[in-house]
């Protein structure tokens, strides 16, 4: 098990592992820029080594890239597959070398990420972890059902909410996290109550809650990755921050893994990382405005205005509706008042819900 943290690791350690393969390359992308992957990838290629990319069918604002990415691997003799567009995003990120090493990354391939960000990477070499992550890759890209089978393989929407909390739940003296949105209620009231258990916690990203018992700070440089680490010894990396769309309408992928190493190196970087931030830097109390959601207010009159200007007229699509549900063409004796308060609970329902989501992703970059 190993450790790769950035922006000092650099691109060097992803570019050798490719370089290094003998048999196969699958990797998982979400965002790319990288010619120099790109280049190691089709060598790959030319070696004889068999390259399966797996790409997000969309991001935020980058889908042109994603398809000419495509098109240059398919020309290159990469086999290439999209991911499925039943959840909003697949924000996973991860490679595995020869079926046998595991590169768990919480940054994307890209210079940002990479070269001026804080983030991490795990690779893994345990058998069982590595066959976790192999089957989750071919069965998203063969767009198939995927079943987690080891609870430190966390997989969202699958066990990802359940393996999270379960992981602070069980901290019994400190959690150290970095993680640029927590923001799920559950798992802040989780925090919450092991913070007045007498848990030490600290947070180096955003608290969508004002939590005197809870300290957090807004890291020096830009941040992103997730991670945490309970009680010195056991360590979360992962994609998915501690929000709901990530934990519940997102595909992410992180390990949960016990390294002794792995750990000390976590928390003597963490440690850096919060005094420099505490040395002239931004503190949570005086950044209320990076530190606040958008006003819920704003948002609702902004939904509104576009979800009723998108509508049809909704009277003759209730009327082919009630028909089609009534198996008849014939007239429907229906009580009005009834109907109408059924109508209106179910467009409240699916509209709570899909806002629920859709604030979520706009108040927060990918």
């Amino acid at each position: 098990m190993k450790l790769l943290v950035q922006p000092s690791d650099g691109v060097a350690p992803l570019i050798a592992a490719i370089d290094g393969a003998r048999s196969s390359v699958e990797i998982l992308i979400f965002r790319f820029d990288r010619r120099d992957i790109e280049t190691a990838l089709v060598n790959a290629v030319s070696r004889g080594v068999a390259v399966r990319a797996l790409i997000a069918h969309t991001n935020r604002g980058g889908e042109s890239s994603l398809r000419a990415l495509e098109m240059r691997l398919l020309a290159e003799g990469v086999t290439v597959a999209r991911t499925d567009d039943d959840l909003v995003r697949y924000h996973g990120k991860m490679m595995i070398i020869d079926g046998r090493d595991l590169y768990l990354m919480a940054f994307n391939l890209t210079r940002l990420d990479i070269d001026r960000s804080r983030s991490f990477a795990a690779i893994a070499d345990d058998k069982e972890t590595v066959h976790e992550a192999m089957k989750l890759f071919d069965a998203d890209s063969r767009r198939v059902p995927y079943t987690p089978g080891l609870d430190t393989f966390v997989v969202s929407p699958l066990n990802a909410r359940k393996v999270l909390s379960d992981f602070i739940n069980g901290a019994k003296h400190q959690l150290l996290i970095y993680d640029p949105a927590v923001a799920d209620p559950m798992m802040i009231r989780f925090l919450q109550e092991r913070s007045k258990e007498g848990v030490e916690i600290k947070l180096l990203g955003r608290l969508f809650r004002r939590l005197p018992t809870i300290q957090v700070h807004k890291l020096f440089m830009r941040l992103h990755t997730r991670v945490m680490v309970r009680d010195g010894e056991e360590i979360f990396i992962g994609s998915q921050s501690l929000r709901t769309a990530e934990l519940d309408a997102r595909r992410e992928v992180g390990l949960i893994l016990r390294d002794a190493k792995i750990a000390a190196r976590l928390i003597k970087t963490f440690e850096d990382d919060w005094k420099q931030s505490l040395n002239g830097k931004i503190h949570y109390e005086d950044s209320d405005a990076a530190a606040d959601p958008i006003p819920p207010e704003k948002v609702a009159k902004r939904v509104a205005k576009a979800v009723t200007k998108a509508l049809p007229p909704v009277t003759p699509v209730l009327e082919v509706v009630v028909r089609k549900l009534a198996k008849t063409e014939t007239e429907v004796d229906v009580n009005p008042a009834q109907l109408e308060a059924a109508v209106k609970d179910a467009v409240k329902n699916a509209i709570q819900e899909a806002v629920s989501v859709a604030v979520e992703e706009a108040v927060k970059p990918e």
